[in-house]
C-alpha cells in the first residue's frame, strides 16, 4: 500500500488508528450481547448509549433520535420503505432528484412497482436541485421528499435548508442521505429541517458495515427489519457494537479536523484542476465549481472512456473511479452526468478524483505528470478522437 496513490475518498476511507483502538475491546473482553441484562451485556448497552449521545450532539439531535443501522444503503431503504409505509393513508406520491445515489432511486423503483407514483425533480447543469422545483412537485398525497446533501459523483452541494422550509410549511416528510457529507461539512438537522438523515461510517474513516438513521421524533416510519426489540423496536437485529463505536469516535475525530481538512483538500484540489487544464486538451469540469464538496473533483475528457483511464491509471499505483463504486463496471454511462445534460458518448469519458487526509501535494504533482501521457496514450488509438474538432471546440 505504500507506493500506492489513492483517490477514491468518496467510494470509502481507511479506517482512522485511533477508531481501530477505540473499536477493538468490543470484539474481545467487551463482546457480550446489549440485549442482555446481565452486566457484560450491560457494558455495551453503555457504550451504545455513549455513541449515541456522541453523535446526537455532534448534529443537534437527541440521542433517542439516532437509530444505528449497517449503513447507508440500509438507513436509505428504511426512510423511503418506512416513511411511506407509514403514510400510505395519507397518499402514495414520493418526490426525488434524477442524480440520487443507487439506494434511493431502486428503492423509489421498487415502490413505484408497488402502486406508488415517482416525481425526480431534475437538475441544472451543475447538479443543483431548485427548490422551487420541489415546491411545485409536491401534491396533498406527496407523503416523502428525499434529496441527498451531496452528490456522490460530482460532489455538488444541493440547497437542503431552503428544501426543508418548504417541505416543513407543506406537512411532507423530508429525507437527505448525507452520507458523503458527514465529516466534510457541518450538519445540524434542524437548521436542514430533515426528518430523516442517513448517513455511513466508512465515508469519513470510520468502519464498513456501520451506520445511522436520525429520525425526528414523532415522525411515523414502520421498521423495515422485524424480528427484536432493538432500537426501541424500530430496527429489528443484535447490534454491532464494535461498529457503533467506531462510527461515534471516526465523526467525532473527522468533525474536529473539518476545517483543516477542507481548507487542504480545497487547495489540493484546485491545484490539481489547474494542472489538468494547462495540460490537457478538452477537458472539462462535471458539476458545480462553487457549491462543491472541498474533495471532490469529476471531470470528463473527449475521445476517451473512462474505464480505460482507470485501468492504465492503476498499473501507476493510482486509484480512482469513474463514478459511483456501486457502478463500477457498469457499461451504461453515470445517470447523474446524463442528468446533468452531458451526452452519453462524454459521459463515458469522466473521472472521479476523490480526495482525503493522506493526499499530499507531491501526490498530486504526480498524478499531473502520469496522467497527460495517459490520455495521449488513448486519444492516439481511439477512432473518436479529432484533435482538430477539440481545439475548435474549446475556442
Amino acid at each position: 500500500m505504500e507506493d500506492v496513490i489513492y483517490l477514491d475518498h468518496a467510494s470509502t476511507t481507511p479506517t482512522d488508528p485511533e477508531v481501530l483502538e477505540a473499536m477493538l475491546p468490543w470484539f474481545t473482553e467487551g463482546f457480550g450481547n446489549p440485549s442482555t441484562v446481565y452486566s457484560l451485556g450491560l457494558s455495551s448497552a453503555r457504550a451504545i448509549a455513549r455513541a449515541r449521545e456522541t453523535v446526537a450532539q455532534i448534529i443537534s439531535a437527541e440521542p433517542e433520535e439516532i437509530y444505528f443501522t449497517s449503513g447507508g444503503t440500509e438507513s436509505d431503504n428504511w426512510a423511503l420503505v418506512g416513511a411511506v409505509d407509514a403514510q400510505s393513508k395519507k397518499g402514495k406520491h414520493i418526490i426525488t432528484s434524477s442524480i440520487e445515489h443507487h439506494a434511493v432511486l431502486e428503492t423509489a423503483e421498487y415502490l413505484e412497482k408497488h402502486g406508488h407514483e415517482v416525481t425526480k425533480v431534475s437538475v441544472d447543469g451543475g447538479g443543483l436541485v431548485d427548490p422551487e422545483d420541489v415546491r411545485r412537485a409536491i401534491r396533498p398525497d406527496t407523503v416523502l421528499v428525499s434529496i441527498m446533501h451531496a452528490n456522490n459523483e460530482v460532489g455538488t452541494i444541493e440547497p437542503i435548508a431552503e428544501i426543508g422550509k418548504i417541505t416543513r410549511e407543506a406537512g411532507v416528510l423530508f429525507h437527505t442521505d448525507a452520507v458523503q457529507t458527514a465529516g466534510k461539512i457541518p450538519l445540524d438537522v434542524n437548521e436542514l429541517g430533515v426528518d430523516m438523515l442517513s448517513m455511513s461510517a466508512h465515508k469519513f474513516y470510520g468502519p464498513k458495515g456501520a451506520g445511522l438513521m436520525y429520525l425526528r421524533k414523532k415522525t411515523r416510519v414502520s421498521p423495515l427489519f422485524h424480528g427484536g426489540g432493538q432500537e426501541r423496536g424500530r430496527r429489528a437485529g443484535t447490534h454491532n457494537v464494535p461498529g457503533i463505536v467506531g462510527l461515534a469516535k471516526a465523526l467525532e475525530l473527522t468533525v474536529g479536523r473539518m476545517a483543516d481538512d477542507a481548507a487542504r483538500e480545497t487547495e489540493l484540489r484546485d491545484r490539481l484542476w489547474v494542472g489538468l487544464e494547462s495540460s490537457i486538451e478538452a477537458v472539462y469540469l462535471n458539476g458545480h465549481p462553487t457549491p462543491r464538496l472541498a474533495n471532490n473533483l469529476n471531470v470528463r475528457l473527449d475521445g476517451i472512456e473512462g474505464e480505460s483511464m482507470i485501468l492504465m491509471l492503476d498499473m501507476e499505483g493510482i486509484c480512482v473511479s469513474s463514478g459511483s463504486a456501486c457502478t463500477t463496471g457498469s457499461l451504461e454511462p453515470s445517470h447523474v452526468l446524463l442528468a446533468l445534460g452531458i451526452p452519453k458518448e462524454n459521459a463515458h469519458g469522466s473521472l472521479r478524483l476523490t480526495l482525503g487526509r493522506s493526499t499530499t501535494i507531491e501526490h498530486v504533482e504526480h498524478f499531473l505528470r502520469v496522467f497527460p501521457p495517459i490520455v495521449n496514450r488513448l486519444r492516439e488509438m481511439s477512432p473518436i478522437w479529432c484533435a482538430n474538432c477539440a481545439c475548435k471546440q474549446r475556442n
